[in-house]
């Protein structure tokens, strides 16, 4: 099967100019049109060299340095409680529900969002590989570090207002990316990214949904994930696991993410099927996940385990189950039973971190997890790649649109460490944005996307919010003032 995207760059590559993909928002039967944005030559080669990301310094390689720390360290939340505005929230959607700024990191959805891009080299190594196995072990790992960045990460990102725009192009990484929120009630925002060397498409929408259960708060994602590998026409896709804090209220935060998540190559058939697993009673399944891929006629090819806190592993699924049968002849001692207590208002207990993972000996290392700045934990515990994110350099201000999140204010305060000013900021975006709502109710006008239009998912035929293009083309005089 020849995805969409991919006879579309084939055009292109026949095209005098460099061209971009735009979509036929009218047809409704899901199908993209093949026309295509025409793109200023001389502007794309300039975003290409990355100036775009300001006059930074350059390392030695010619690769922009980025920053590795914050403007200031993060302050402690022990004097803000969330008790007063949760208690009437019990099982309820959390989106429309206002929180303190001390509950939040200085970042939007949006910039969270980009970070399933740290591990791009893994779609390009999905791109080099010629045998279909190995391309769906590199996205299965891909897949499971775009989620890795959110352990210990307990602070909420930032709702991006309507209209809310984040570009960053990664010379370095080979990819650019832009997203937009399209929706705020409810909350979906929508990105896309391309490989530079155009041989990769990533693109999809979220809506999280957001609810509290007394003790944690639980992220269920919604929306679709695409990723198409141009070069051989297959397209991918698949959903994220839920993810769980736990002691919003009282006690130490700690995070776990549950669920199956289903790789699908719609070219070949093939499909991986990921279970991240709950903690469980002793915590002994804490960020563990197994899975397998299989063909199309449902027969095992590879077993993959691991921790998406760590590292990702694959094994030949005959060699996996001998080892497991010969460690059940080993006999392991049954635990006893813990005695079951009824809810109280006491923390959840962290569990205790297990040892890391048991590799099986003729396994493969498909992904292992970067480490994390030294001062992490004063920043957030953001990774490396996360703490560039809301860098704002001279000079990005001529080129960004208006409503790029580096431009917003009460982030930019807050990650100054202004929390005042940034609770203050937070407050009068959000009555600006409830006011310019009630001015398009009372004339009767509908709000209009910028950068990406309601159609249809041409893989799953389920809807789904899609690049319109010219995003690069950087006219941006008719981005709304959200700020």
């Amino acid at each position: 099967m020849r995805t969409v995207f991919g006879r579309m760059w084939k055009k292109k590559k026949k095209a005098s100019k460099s061209k971009f993909l735009s979509f036929d928002s009218d047809n409704s039967s899901g199908e993209f049109s093949e026309a295509v944005h025409k793109v200023d030559v001389d502007a794309h080669q300039s975003h290409r060299a990355g100036r775009h990301n300001g006059d930074g310094p350059l390392q030695e390689n010619g690769i922009k340095k980025h920053r590795t720390t914050l403007p200031a360290p993060m302050f402690t939340r022990s004097d803000f409680s969330v008790w007063s505005i949760l208690k009437k929230c019990i099982g309820l959607e959390l989106s429309k529900i206002t929180m303190p700024i001390a509950f939040n990191e200085p970042l939007s959805f949006l910039q969270r969002i980009t970070e399933y891009m740290e591990h791009t080299y893994l779609i390009n190594k999905a791109c080099c590989h010629s045998d279909p196995l190995e391309r769906m072990q590199a996205v299965a790992a891909f897949a499971v570090s775009a989620v890795a960045s959110q352990w210990e990460r307990t602070g909420k990102p930032f709702n991006p207002l309507l209209g809310e725009t984040y570009e960053l192009i990664r010379e370095d990484l080979g990819f650019r990316f832009i997203s937009e929120q399209v929706s705020h009630h409810p909350p979906v925002s929508a990105f896309y990214s391309e490989g530079l060397n155009q041989d990769f498409i990533f693109h999809g929408s979220i809506y999280p949904k957001l609810k509290f259960w007394g003790k944690s708060v639980e992220a269920e994602p919604r929306g679709t994930i695409t990723l198409e590998l141009l070069k051989h026409n297959e397209a991918y896709t698949w959903t994220n696991p839920t993810c769980c804090v736990h002691n919003v209220i009282i006690g130490k935060l700690w995070i776990e993410q549950y669920g199956t998540v289903e790789i699908i190559n719609h070219s070949t058939g093939d499909k991986c099927i990921l279970n991240f697993k709950p903690c469980g009673l002793f915590g002994k399944e804490l960020h563990r996940i197994e899975g397998h891929i299989q063909d199309k006629n449902k027969k095992k090819l590879a077993v993959i385990y691991g921790k998406w806190t760590e590292c990702l592993w694959c094994i030949d699924p005959s060699t996996y189950e001998n080892y497991k049968r010969n460690e059940r002849k080993g006999g392991d001692q049954k635990k006893p039973k813990p005695s079951e207590e009824p809810e109280n208002d006491e923390a959840d207990d962290m569990p205790e971190i297990q040892e890391t993972v048991q590799v099986i000996p003729g396994s493969k290392l498909l992904w292992r997890i970067s480490t994390r700045p030294p001062n992490s934990s004063q920043m957030y515990n953001f990774t490396s790649f996360a703490v560039s994110l809301n860098e704002l350099e001279k000079g990005m201000e001529e080129v960004l649109a208006p409503t790029d999140c580096r431009l917003r204010p009460d982030i930019r305060h807050m990650e100054n460490g202004e929390i005042d000013l940034a609770s203050k900021e937070k407050e009068r975006l959000e009555e600006k944005q409830r006011a310019a709502r009630k001015e398009r109710a009372k004339d009767e006008t509908e709000w209009k996307t910028r950068w990406f239009y309601q159609g249809t998912n041409p893989y799953l035929g389920t809807p789904d919010w899609l690049y319109t293009g010219g995003y690069f083309d950087r006219n941006f005089f008719d981005c709304p003032d959200i700020y």
